[in-house]
Protein backbone atom coordinates (compact mmCIF):
# COMPACT_ATOMS: atom_id res chain seq x y z
CA UNK A 1 0.00 0.00 0.00
CA UNK A 2 1.41 3.39 -0.99
CA UNK A 3 2.01 5.69 1.96
CA UNK A 4 2.31 9.43 1.41
CA UNK A 5 5.24 9.90 3.75
CA UNK A 6 6.08 13.38 5.01
CA UNK A 7 9.75 14.02 5.63
CA UNK A 8 9.22 16.43 8.49
CA UNK A 9 6.62 17.20 11.08
CA UNK A 10 3.54 18.61 9.39
CA UNK A 11 1.37 20.82 11.60
CA UNK A 12 -2.38 20.63 11.11
CA UNK A 13 -4.18 23.39 9.20
CA UNK A 14 -5.63 26.33 11.12
CA UNK A 15 -8.64 25.22 13.13
CA UNK A 16 -10.08 28.62 14.03
CA UNK A 17 -13.30 27.66 12.22
CA UNK A 18 -13.67 24.75 14.62
CA UNK A 19 -13.21 27.05 17.60
CA UNK A 20 -15.98 29.33 16.30
CA UNK A 21 -18.37 26.40 16.56
CA UNK A 22 -17.87 26.19 20.33
CA UNK A 23 -20.68 28.00 22.13
CA UNK A 24 -20.99 28.64 25.87
CA UNK A 25 -24.62 29.01 26.99
CA UNK A 26 -24.56 31.26 30.05
CA UNK A 27 -28.20 30.46 30.83
CA UNK A 28 -28.03 26.66 31.01
CA UNK A 29 -24.32 26.26 31.68
CA UNK A 30 -23.99 23.98 28.65
CA UNK A 31 -21.05 23.91 26.25
CA UNK A 32 -21.91 23.17 22.62
CA UNK A 33 -19.64 22.03 19.82
CA UNK A 34 -21.90 22.37 16.82
CA UNK A 35 -24.91 20.29 18.03
CA UNK A 36 -23.00 18.09 20.49
CA UNK A 37 -23.02 18.92 24.18
CA UNK A 38 -19.49 18.93 25.63
CA UNK A 39 -17.90 18.99 29.06
CA UNK A 40 -14.90 20.98 30.25
CA UNK A 41 -12.93 18.50 32.37
CA UNK A 42 -10.01 19.43 34.60
CA UNK A 43 -6.84 17.60 33.50
CA UNK A 44 -6.05 16.56 37.06
CA UNK A 45 -9.52 15.06 37.41
CA UNK A 46 -8.92 13.04 34.23
CA UNK A 47 -5.57 11.91 35.58
CA UNK A 48 -7.11 10.91 38.91
CA UNK A 49 -9.82 8.99 37.07
CA UNK A 50 -7.20 7.03 35.11
CA UNK A 51 -5.23 6.29 38.26
CA UNK A 52 -8.31 5.01 40.14
CA UNK A 53 -9.23 2.82 37.16
CA UNK A 54 -5.77 1.30 37.01
CA UNK A 55 -5.67 0.69 40.75
CA UNK A 56 -9.17 -0.81 40.76
CA UNK A 57 -9.32 -2.70 37.45
CA UNK A 58 -5.65 -3.33 36.73
CA UNK A 59 -3.80 -2.25 33.58
CA UNK A 60 -5.80 -4.43 31.17
CA UNK A 61 -9.17 -3.54 32.70
CA UNK A 62 -8.44 0.20 32.70
CA UNK A 63 -7.11 0.00 29.15
CA UNK A 64 -10.30 -1.67 27.98
CA UNK A 65 -12.61 0.92 29.58
CA UNK A 66 -10.61 3.96 28.41
CA UNK A 67 -10.17 2.57 24.89
CA UNK A 68 -13.90 1.97 24.54
CA UNK A 69 -14.79 5.42 25.92
CA UNK A 70 -12.36 7.00 23.48
CA UNK A 71 -13.73 4.90 20.62
CA UNK A 72 -17.31 5.98 21.24
CA UNK A 73 -16.26 9.63 21.50
CA UNK A 74 -14.29 9.47 18.26
CA UNK A 75 -17.11 7.65 16.50
CA UNK A 76 -19.55 10.42 17.43
CA UNK A 77 -17.16 13.25 16.56
CA UNK A 78 -16.72 11.86 13.05
CA UNK A 79 -20.25 13.07 12.34
CA UNK A 80 -18.96 16.64 12.58
CA UNK A 81 -16.23 16.26 9.98
CA UNK A 82 -18.34 16.48 6.83
CA UNK A 83 -20.73 19.02 8.33
CA UNK A 84 -17.95 21.49 9.11
CA UNK A 85 -16.33 21.40 5.66
CA UNK A 86 -18.71 19.48 3.38
CA UNK A 87 -17.08 20.66 0.13
CA UNK A 88 -13.43 20.05 1.01
CA UNK A 89 -11.29 17.06 0.07
CA UNK A 90 -11.45 13.86 2.09
CA UNK A 91 -8.08 14.56 3.70
CA UNK A 92 -8.98 18.12 4.71
CA UNK A 93 -12.20 16.88 6.24
CA UNK A 94 -10.45 13.99 7.97
CA UNK A 95 -7.90 16.15 9.81
CA UNK A 96 -10.71 17.73 11.79
CA UNK A 97 -10.37 14.65 14.03
CA UNK A 98 -6.79 15.44 15.08
CA UNK A 99 -7.87 19.07 15.45
CA UNK A 100 -10.56 18.01 17.90
CA UNK A 101 -7.88 16.27 19.94
CA UNK A 102 -6.05 19.57 20.18
CA UNK A 103 -9.19 21.62 20.91
CA UNK A 104 -10.05 19.36 23.86
CA UNK A 105 -6.53 19.83 25.25
CA UNK A 106 -5.57 16.14 25.16
CA UNK A 107 -2.44 16.63 23.03
CA UNK A 108 -0.84 18.44 20.10
CA UNK A 109 -0.88 16.49 16.81
CA UNK A 110 1.34 16.56 13.71
CA UNK A 111 0.76 14.53 10.56
CA UNK A 112 3.72 12.31 9.65
CA UNK A 113 1.98 10.29 6.92
CA UNK A 114 -1.53 10.09 5.58
CA UNK A 115 -2.83 8.09 2.63
CA UNK A 116 -6.52 7.42 2.30
CA UNK A 117 -9.08 6.52 -0.33
CA UNK A 118 -12.76 6.34 0.67
CA UNK A 119 -13.74 4.51 -2.52
CA UNK A 120 -11.28 1.65 -2.10
CA UNK A 121 -11.19 1.76 1.70
CA UNK A 122 -7.39 2.04 1.75
CA UNK A 123 -5.97 3.87 4.74
CA UNK A 124 -2.63 4.50 6.38
CA UNK A 125 -2.09 7.22 8.95
CA UNK A 126 0.92 8.07 11.07
CA UNK A 127 0.71 10.88 13.62
CA UNK A 128 3.06 12.47 16.13
CA UNK A 129 1.54 13.24 19.52
CA UNK A 130 3.18 15.92 21.67
CA UNK A 131 2.23 16.78 25.23
CA UNK A 132 -0.09 13.81 25.76
CA UNK A 133 -2.02 14.25 29.01
CA UNK A 134 -2.30 10.47 29.31
CA UNK A 135 1.42 9.75 29.12
CA UNK A 136 2.35 12.64 31.40
CA UNK A 137 -0.15 11.62 34.10
CA UNK A 138 0.91 7.95 33.94
CA UNK A 139 4.58 8.79 34.47
CA UNK A 140 3.67 11.05 37.37
CA UNK A 141 1.57 8.37 39.07
CA UNK A 142 3.38 5.14 38.17
CA UNK A 143 6.71 6.02 36.58
CA UNK A 144 8.03 4.88 33.18
CA UNK A 145 6.70 1.75 31.50
CA UNK A 146 7.62 -0.63 28.70
CA UNK A 147 4.06 -0.55 27.29
CA UNK A 148 2.28 2.29 25.43
CA UNK A 149 -0.41 3.81 27.62
CA UNK A 150 -2.28 6.47 25.57
CA UNK A 151 -5.38 4.28 25.55
CA UNK A 152 -8.10 6.92 25.33
CA UNK A 153 -6.31 8.62 22.47
CA UNK A 154 -5.91 5.31 20.60
CA UNK A 155 -9.61 4.57 21.10
CA UNK A 156 -10.62 8.05 19.88
CA UNK A 157 -8.46 7.77 16.75
CA UNK A 158 -9.76 4.27 15.98
CA UNK A 159 -13.43 5.22 16.46
CA UNK A 160 -13.12 8.44 14.49
CA UNK A 161 -11.30 6.88 11.54
CA UNK A 162 -13.50 3.76 11.47
CA UNK A 163 -16.63 5.90 11.18
CA UNK A 164 -15.04 8.25 8.65
CA UNK A 165 -13.76 5.44 6.43
CA UNK A 166 -16.78 3.17 6.84
CA UNK A 167 -14.62 0.20 7.85
CA UNK A 168 -12.69 -0.93 10.91
CA UNK A 169 -9.44 1.01 11.29
CA UNK A 170 -7.24 0.20 14.27
CA UNK A 171 -4.45 2.38 15.68
CA UNK A 172 -1.44 1.29 17.68
CA UNK A 173 0.98 3.38 19.65
CA UNK A 174 4.44 2.47 18.32
CA UNK A 175 6.32 5.08 20.36
CA UNK A 176 5.26 6.43 23.75
CA UNK A 177 6.62 9.30 25.81
CA UNK A 178 6.01 7.30 28.99
CA UNK A 179 8.40 4.63 27.78
CA UNK A 180 12.07 5.11 28.73
CA UNK A 181 12.28 8.89 28.59
CA UNK A 182 10.90 9.49 25.11
CA UNK A 183 9.85 12.99 24.14
CA UNK A 184 6.88 12.15 21.93
CA UNK A 185 4.23 9.56 21.13
CA UNK A 186 3.62 8.14 17.65
CA UNK A 187 0.49 6.29 16.56
CA UNK A 188 -0.15 4.36 13.34
CA UNK A 189 -3.56 3.43 11.98
CA UNK A 190 -4.52 0.97 9.26
CA UNK A 191 -7.29 -1.54 8.49
CA UNK A 192 -7.66 -4.18 11.20
CA UNK A 193 -6.87 -7.09 8.88
CA UNK A 194 -3.53 -5.51 7.90
CA UNK A 195 -2.18 -5.96 11.42
CA UNK A 196 -0.56 -9.40 11.57
CA UNK A 197 -1.38 -9.91 15.23
CA UNK A 198 -4.69 -8.06 15.39
CA UNK A 199 -5.98 -10.52 18.02
CA UNK A 200 -3.80 -8.68 20.54
CA UNK A 201 -6.15 -5.69 20.15
CA UNK A 202 -9.36 -7.69 19.74
CA UNK A 203 -10.12 -7.78 23.47
CA UNK A 204 -10.29 -3.96 23.51
CA UNK A 205 -12.34 -3.42 20.34
CA UNK A 206 -14.51 -6.49 19.76
CA UNK A 207 -17.11 -5.68 22.43
CA UNK A 208 -17.96 -2.54 20.50
CA UNK A 209 -18.31 -4.50 17.29
CA UNK A 210 -20.54 -7.06 18.98
CA UNK A 211 -22.76 -4.24 20.25
CA UNK A 212 -23.08 -2.73 16.78
CA UNK A 213 -23.81 -6.14 15.27
CA UNK A 214 -26.50 -6.85 17.85
CA UNK A 215 -28.11 -3.44 17.28
CA UNK A 216 -28.02 -4.01 13.53
CA UNK A 217 -29.52 -7.49 13.98
CA UNK A 218 -32.21 -6.05 16.24
CA UNK A 219 -33.13 -3.46 13.59
CA UNK A 220 -33.39 -6.20 10.95
CA UNK A 221 -35.58 -8.36 13.19
CA UNK A 222 -37.88 -5.42 13.92
CA UNK A 223 -38.14 -4.61 10.23
CA UNK A 224 -38.86 -8.26 9.35
CA UNK A 225 -41.46 -8.50 12.09
CA UNK A 226 -43.24 -5.42 10.76
CA UNK A 227 -43.38 -6.89 7.27
CA UNK A 228 -44.68 -10.24 8.52
CA UNK A 229 -47.36 -8.70 10.72
CA UNK A 230 -48.25 -6.11 8.09
CA UNK A 231 -49.49 -3.66 10.66
CA UNK A 232 -46.59 -1.28 11.32
CA UNK A 233 -46.19 -1.60 15.07
CA UNK A 234 -47.50 -3.15 18.23
CA UNK A 235 -50.26 -0.92 19.51
CA UNK A 236 -49.74 -1.96 23.09
CA UNK A 237 -46.01 -1.18 22.97
CA UNK A 238 -46.68 2.20 21.34
CA UNK A 239 -49.44 3.04 23.75
CA UNK A 240 -47.26 2.42 26.79
CA UNK A 241 -44.49 4.83 25.72
CA UNK A 242 -44.39 7.46 28.43
CA UNK A 243 -43.22 8.09 31.98
CA UNK A 244 -44.94 11.40 32.79
CA UNK A 245 -47.42 11.39 35.64
CA UNK A 246 -50.44 12.47 33.55
CA UNK A 247 -49.68 9.96 30.81
CA UNK A 248 -49.20 7.12 33.26
CA UNK A 249 -52.50 8.00 34.94
CA UNK A 250 -54.32 7.83 31.57
CA UNK A 251 -52.62 4.55 30.67
CA UNK A 252 -53.49 3.06 34.07
CA UNK A 253 -57.13 3.94 33.37
CA UNK A 254 -56.85 2.02 30.09
CA UNK A 255 -55.37 -1.05 31.77
CA UNK A 256 -58.07 -1.10 34.47
CA UNK A 257 -60.84 -0.94 31.87
CA UNK A 258 -59.27 -3.44 29.48
CA UNK A 259 -60.90 -6.67 30.65
CA UNK A 260 -64.32 -5.19 31.31
CA UNK A 261 -66.98 -4.50 28.67
CA UNK A 262 -67.45 -0.87 29.67
CA UNK A 263 -67.74 1.75 26.91
CA UNK A 264 -64.68 4.03 26.93
CA UNK A 265 -64.66 7.66 25.77
CA UNK A 266 -61.22 9.01 24.87
CA UNK A 267 -60.85 12.78 25.12
CA UNK A 268 -57.99 14.98 23.98
CA UNK A 269 -56.66 17.32 21.33
CA UNK A 270 -56.06 16.32 17.73
CA UNK A 271 -52.97 14.14 17.39
CA UNK A 272 -52.56 13.08 21.04
CA UNK A 273 -52.88 9.43 20.06
CA UNK A 274 -56.50 8.51 20.73
CA UNK A 275 -56.47 5.67 18.20
CA UNK A 276 -53.17 4.49 19.65
CA UNK A 277 -54.83 4.30 23.08
CA UNK A 278 -57.84 2.50 21.61
CA UNK A 279 -55.59 -0.10 19.99
CA UNK A 280 -53.70 -0.44 23.25
CA UNK A 281 -56.95 -1.02 25.11
CA UNK A 282 -57.90 -3.71 22.57
CA UNK A 283 -54.50 -5.41 22.82
CA UNK A 284 -54.66 -5.45 26.63
CA UNK A 285 -58.15 -6.94 26.69
CA UNK A 286 -59.40 -10.50 26.34
CA UNK A 287 -60.53 -9.50 22.82
CA UNK A 288 -56.95 -9.08 21.60
CA UNK A 289 -57.28 -11.93 19.08
CA UNK A 290 -60.52 -10.56 17.63
CA UNK A 291 -61.04 -7.78 15.05
CA UNK A 292 -60.22 -4.13 15.81
CA UNK A 293 -62.19 -1.88 13.46
CA UNK A 294 -61.50 1.87 13.41
CA UNK A 295 -63.66 4.43 11.62
CA UNK A 296 -63.34 8.22 11.42
CA UNK A 297 -66.88 9.56 11.56
CA UNK A 298 -65.78 12.97 10.24
CA UNK A 299 -64.41 11.40 7.04
CA UNK A 300 -67.71 9.83 5.94
CA UNK A 301 -70.49 11.91 4.31
CA UNK A 302 -73.59 12.23 6.48
CA UNK A 303 -75.69 10.49 3.80
CA UNK A 304 -73.51 7.37 3.97
CA UNK A 305 -72.65 7.15 7.67
CA UNK A 306 -75.53 4.81 8.59
CA UNK A 307 -74.84 2.38 5.74
CA UNK A 308 -71.13 2.38 6.69
CA UNK A 309 -71.84 1.72 10.36
CA UNK A 310 -74.81 -0.65 10.12
CA UNK A 311 -74.51 -2.14 6.63
CA UNK A 312 -76.79 -2.03 3.60
CA UNK A 313 -79.03 -4.43 1.69
CA UNK A 314 -78.98 -4.67 -2.10
CA UNK A 315 -81.39 -2.22 -3.71
CA UNK A 316 -81.66 0.01 -0.65
CA UNK A 317 -80.67 3.01 -2.79
CA UNK A 318 -79.23 3.73 -6.21
CA UNK A 319 -75.80 2.17 -6.47
CA UNK A 320 -76.37 -0.39 -3.69
CA UNK A 321 -76.02 -3.39 -5.99
CA UNK A 322 -74.86 -5.83 -3.32
CA UNK A 323 -75.63 -6.46 0.33
CA UNK A 324 -72.73 -5.80 2.65
CA UNK A 325 -72.06 -5.76 6.36
CA UNK A 326 -71.32 -2.54 8.20
CA UNK A 327 -68.54 -1.81 10.66
CA UNK A 328 -70.58 -3.09 13.62
CA UNK A 329 -70.94 -6.51 12.05
CA UNK A 330 -67.28 -6.55 10.93
CA UNK A 331 -66.20 -5.80 14.47
CA UNK A 332 -68.45 -8.45 16.01
CA UNK A 333 -66.61 -10.18 18.84
CA UNK A 334 -63.96 -7.46 18.89
CA UNK A 335 -63.56 -3.72 19.37
CA UNK A 336 -65.14 -0.89 17.35
CA UNK A 337 -63.37 2.48 17.55
CA UNK A 338 -65.45 5.51 16.53
CA UNK A 339 -63.18 8.53 16.16
CA UNK A 340 -64.59 12.07 15.95
CA UNK A 341 -67.95 10.78 17.25
CA UNK A 342 -69.07 14.38 17.79
CA UNK A 343 -69.33 14.80 14.00
CA UNK A 344 -72.26 12.36 13.69
CA UNK A 345 -75.58 13.79 12.53
CA UNK A 346 -78.50 13.77 14.97
CA UNK A 347 -80.16 11.00 12.93
CA UNK A 348 -77.01 8.87 13.03
CA UNK A 349 -76.73 9.54 16.77
CA UNK A 350 -80.23 8.18 17.31
CA UNK A 351 -79.43 5.03 15.32
CA UNK A 352 -76.16 4.55 17.21
CA UNK A 353 -77.92 4.87 20.57
CA UNK A 354 -80.43 2.18 19.60
CA UNK A 355 -77.65 -0.22 18.54
CA UNK A 356 -75.76 0.32 21.77
CA UNK A 357 -78.88 -0.29 23.87
CA UNK A 358 -80.17 -3.32 21.95
CA UNK A 359 -76.83 -4.83 20.81
CA UNK A 360 -78.32 -5.43 17.37
CA UNK A 361 -78.31 -3.74 13.97
CA UNK A 362 -80.66 -3.64 11.02
CA UNK A 363 -78.99 -2.90 7.71
CA UNK A 364 -80.17 0.09 5.69
CA UNK A 365 -83.01 -1.12 3.41
CA UNK A 366 -83.39 -4.39 5.30
CA UNK A 367 -85.55 -5.85 8.07
CA UNK A 368 -83.44 -8.72 9.39
CA UNK A 369 -81.95 -8.18 12.85
CA UNK A 370 -78.24 -8.94 13.26
CA UNK A 371 -76.97 -9.44 16.80
CA UNK A 372 -73.59 -7.82 17.47
CA UNK A 373 -71.14 -8.26 20.31
CA UNK A 374 -68.72 -5.36 20.27
CA UNK A 375 -66.61 -3.38 22.70
CA UNK A 376 -67.15 0.30 21.83
CA UNK A 377 -64.41 2.90 22.20
CA UNK A 378 -65.38 6.42 21.14
CA UNK A 379 -63.14 9.46 20.81
CA UNK A 380 -63.48 13.18 20.23
CA UNK A 381 -61.51 16.39 20.52
CA UNK A 382 -64.76 18.33 20.98
CA UNK A 383 -66.42 19.33 24.24
CA UNK A 384 -69.46 17.05 24.04
CA UNK A 385 -71.07 18.58 27.12
CA UNK A 386 -71.08 21.95 25.38
CA UNK A 387 -72.37 20.31 22.18
CA UNK A 388 -75.29 18.90 24.21
CA UNK A 389 -76.10 22.38 25.57
CA UNK A 390 -76.08 23.75 22.03
CA UNK A 391 -78.35 20.98 20.75
CA UNK A 392 -75.74 19.46 18.42
CA UNK A 393 -75.36 16.22 20.36
CA UNK A 394 -78.00 14.02 21.97
CA UNK A 395 -77.89 14.09 25.76
CA UNK A 396 -78.94 10.44 26.07
CA UNK A 397 -76.13 9.32 23.74
CA UNK A 398 -73.64 11.51 25.60
CA UNK A 399 -74.50 9.84 28.92
CA UNK A 400 -74.30 6.43 27.22
CA UNK A 401 -70.80 7.16 25.93
CA UNK A 402 -69.45 9.10 28.91
CA UNK A 403 -69.43 6.11 31.25
CA UNK A 404 -65.65 5.80 31.45
CA UNK A 405 -63.93 8.96 30.12
CA UNK A 406 -60.14 9.07 29.78
CA UNK A 407 -58.38 12.35 29.01
CA UNK A 408 -55.13 11.96 27.08
CA UNK A 409 -52.76 14.86 27.89
CA UNK A 410 -51.28 16.97 25.08
CA UNK A 411 -47.59 16.46 24.33
CA UNK A 412 -46.60 19.91 25.63
CA UNK A 413 -47.75 18.78 29.09
CA UNK A 414 -45.64 15.60 29.03
CA UNK A 415 -42.25 16.95 27.94
CA UNK A 416 -40.40 14.20 29.76
CA UNK A 417 -41.97 11.68 27.36
CA UNK A 418 -40.55 13.36 24.24
CA UNK A 419 -37.14 11.56 24.27
CA UNK A 420 -38.87 8.17 24.69
CA UNK A 421 -41.39 8.84 21.93
CA UNK A 422 -38.71 10.24 19.63
CA UNK A 423 -36.57 7.13 20.16
CA UNK A 424 -39.60 4.90 19.52
CA UNK A 425 -40.38 6.63 16.22
CA UNK A 426 -36.68 6.76 15.31
CA UNK A 427 -36.43 2.97 15.56
CA UNK A 428 -39.66 2.53 13.65
CA UNK A 429 -38.71 4.67 10.66
CA UNK A 430 -35.04 3.66 10.64
CA UNK A 431 -36.23 0.08 10.12
CA UNK A 432 -38.88 1.11 7.62
CA UNK A 433 -36.45 3.07 5.44
CA UNK A 434 -33.50 0.73 5.96
CA UNK A 435 -31.29 3.43 7.49
CA UNK A 436 -28.96 3.37 10.45
CA UNK A 437 -29.40 6.69 12.26
CA UNK A 438 -27.16 7.50 15.22
CA UNK A 439 -29.83 9.03 17.41
CA UNK A 440 -30.79 12.71 17.69
CA UNK A 441 -28.26 15.46 18.38
CA UNK A 442 -28.30 17.07 21.82
CA UNK A 443 -29.38 20.45 20.43
CA UNK A 444 -32.11 18.90 18.28
CA UNK A 445 -33.50 17.09 21.34
CA UNK A 446 -33.46 20.37 23.29
CA UNK A 447 -35.44 22.02 20.50
CA UNK A 448 -37.96 19.18 20.55
CA UNK A 449 -38.53 19.83 24.24
CA UNK A 450 -39.07 23.58 23.69
CA UNK A 451 -41.51 23.11 20.80
CA UNK A 452 -45.19 23.64 21.75
CA UNK A 453 -46.52 20.72 19.63
CA UNK A 454 -49.83 21.97 18.25
CA UNK A 455 -50.07 18.64 16.38
CA UNK A 456 -49.04 16.62 19.46
CA UNK A 457 -47.73 13.04 19.06
CA UNK A 458 -48.77 12.86 15.40
CA UNK A 459 -46.67 15.96 14.68
CA UNK A 460 -43.69 14.48 16.53
CA UNK A 461 -43.98 11.21 14.61
CA UNK A 462 -44.12 13.06 11.27
CA UNK A 463 -41.15 15.19 12.27
CA UNK A 464 -39.03 12.17 13.23
CA UNK A 465 -39.96 10.41 9.98
CA UNK A 466 -38.83 13.49 8.04
CA UNK A 467 -35.62 13.59 10.08
CA UNK A 468 -34.85 9.95 9.27
CA UNK A 469 -35.34 10.65 5.57
CA UNK A 470 -33.19 13.81 5.56
CA UNK A 471 -30.37 12.61 7.84
CA UNK A 472 -27.39 10.91 6.23
CA UNK A 473 -26.84 7.24 6.97
CA UNK A 474 -24.73 6.58 10.10
CA UNK A 475 -25.29 10.18 11.25
CA UNK A 476 -27.46 11.73 13.94
CA UNK A 477 -30.58 13.76 13.16
CA UNK A 478 -29.82 17.46 13.62
CA UNK A 479 -31.97 20.56 14.12
CA UNK A 480 -32.25 21.32 10.40
CA UNK A 481 -33.40 17.76 9.64
CA UNK A 482 -36.32 18.23 12.04
CA UNK A 483 -37.30 21.88 11.74
CA UNK A 484 -36.86 22.07 7.98
CA UNK A 485 -37.94 25.24 6.16
CA UNK A 486 -40.13 24.90 3.05
CA UNK A 487 -37.78 27.36 1.34
CA UNK A 488 -33.98 27.06 0.90
CA UNK A 489 -31.89 29.20 3.28
CA UNK A 490 -30.45 32.45 2.06
CA UNK A 491 -26.75 32.75 1.24
CA UNK A 492 -26.24 34.44 4.59
CA UNK A 493 -27.10 31.22 6.42
CA UNK A 494 -30.55 32.31 7.54
CA UNK A 495 -33.77 33.82 6.30
CA UNK A 496 -34.30 37.59 6.57
CA UNK A 497 -37.04 39.93 5.41
CA UNK A 498 -36.31 42.22 2.50
CA UNK A 499 -37.12 45.90 2.66
CA UNK A 500 -40.47 45.53 0.92
CA UNK A 501 -41.57 42.80 3.32
CA UNK A 502 -40.47 44.87 6.33
CA UNK A 503 -42.46 47.88 5.07
CA UNK A 504 -45.55 45.74 4.48
CA UNK A 505 -45.38 44.31 8.02
CA UNK A 506 -44.81 47.77 9.52
CA UNK A 507 -47.77 49.17 7.58
CA UNK A 508 -49.95 46.29 8.76
CA UNK A 509 -49.00 46.91 12.39
CA UNK A 510 -49.67 50.64 12.12
CA UNK A 511 -53.09 50.01 10.58
CA UNK A 512 -54.01 47.87 13.61
CA UNK A 513 -55.88 45.41 11.35
CA UNK A 514 -53.94 42.58 12.93
CA UNK A 515 -55.11 43.66 16.39
CA UNK A 516 -58.74 43.77 15.27
CA UNK A 517 -58.42 40.28 13.81
CA UNK A 518 -56.97 38.93 17.06
CA UNK A 519 -59.66 40.53 19.23
CA UNK A 520 -62.46 39.27 17.00
CA UNK A 521 -60.99 35.76 16.95
CA UNK A 522 -61.26 35.48 20.71
CA UNK A 523 -57.57 34.57 21.09
CA UNK A 524 -56.42 35.73 24.51
CA UNK A 525 -53.41 37.89 25.29
CA UNK A 526 -51.81 35.05 27.24
CA UNK A 527 -51.84 32.80 24.16
CA UNK A 528 -50.31 35.56 22.00
CA UNK A 529 -47.57 36.16 24.57
CA UNK A 530 -46.91 32.43 25.00
CA UNK A 531 -46.66 31.92 21.24
CA UNK A 532 -44.20 34.82 20.81
CA UNK A 533 -42.05 33.57 23.67
CA UNK A 534 -42.01 30.03 22.27
CA UNK A 535 -40.98 31.26 18.80
CA UNK A 536 -38.21 33.40 20.29
CA UNK A 537 -36.92 30.51 22.42
CA UNK A 538 -36.86 28.24 19.35
CA UNK A 539 -34.96 30.81 17.28
CA UNK A 540 -32.51 31.32 20.16
CA UNK A 541 -31.93 27.55 20.56
CA UNK A 542 -33.19 27.73 24.13
CA UNK A 543 -30.91 30.63 25.15
CA UNK A 544 -33.00 32.92 27.39
CA UNK A 545 -30.70 35.94 27.02
CA UNK A 546 -30.78 35.71 23.22
CA UNK A 547 -34.55 35.19 23.16
CA UNK A 548 -35.00 38.23 25.42
CA UNK A 549 -33.05 40.37 22.94
CA UNK A 550 -35.26 39.15 20.08
CA UNK A 551 -38.37 40.17 22.04
CA UNK A 552 -36.98 43.49 23.21
CA UNK A 553 -37.10 42.40 26.85
CA UNK A 554 -34.52 42.18 29.58
CA UNK A 555 -33.34 38.71 30.46
CA UNK A 556 -34.91 38.81 33.98
CA UNK A 557 -38.24 39.92 32.47
CA UNK A 558 -38.32 36.97 30.07
CA UNK A 559 -37.14 34.56 32.77
CA UNK A 560 -40.04 35.74 34.96
CA UNK A 561 -42.56 35.12 32.16
CA UNK A 562 -41.17 31.64 31.50
CA UNK A 563 -41.35 30.78 35.18
CA UNK A 564 -44.91 32.13 35.36
CA UNK A 565 -46.02 30.05 32.37
CA UNK A 566 -44.49 26.93 33.92
CA UNK A 567 -46.31 27.52 37.22
CA UNK A 568 -49.62 28.22 35.49
CA UNK A 569 -49.26 25.10 33.36
CA UNK A 570 -48.56 23.00 36.46
CA UNK A 571 -51.52 24.54 38.33
CA UNK A 572 -53.79 23.78 35.39
CA UNK A 573 -52.51 20.20 35.30
CA UNK A 574 -53.07 19.73 39.04
CA UNK A 575 -56.58 21.18 38.78
CA UNK A 576 -57.50 18.76 36.02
Amino acid sequence: MLKSQVSSQTPLPDYSDLLKRIHFDEETGHIWLDESQMLLLDATVFSDMRRVMIETLGLNGARGVLTRIGYLGGYKMADLARKIHPSTSDKDAFVIGPQLTMVTGMASVNVLALDMDLDSGEFYGEFEILGSVESDSFVEDFGETDEPICWHLIGFASGYTSHFMGREIIYREVECKASHGGNRCVIIGKPAEEWDDYQLDAQYFEPLNIKDQMLDLQDRIVGLQKKIEGQGESAQACGSVGVSERFQYAWTMVEKAANSQITVLLLGETGVGKEMFARGLHQCSDRADTPFVAINCAAIPASLIESELFGVEAGAYTGANHSRAGHFERACGGTLFLDEVGELSLQAQASLLRVLQEAEVVRVGGSEVHKVDIRLVAATNENLEKAVEEGRFRADLYYRLNVYPITIPPLRERVEDIPLLADHFLKKYSAQYGKKIKGISDKAMLMLKYHQWPGNVRELENMIERGVILADNNNAINVFDLFVSPEPPSSGGGRSLNKQQQQRIASSIQSEDWANDLVESGIGLDMVESTLINKAMCKANGNVAHAARLLGLSRPALAYRLKKDTKEGKSKTDAE
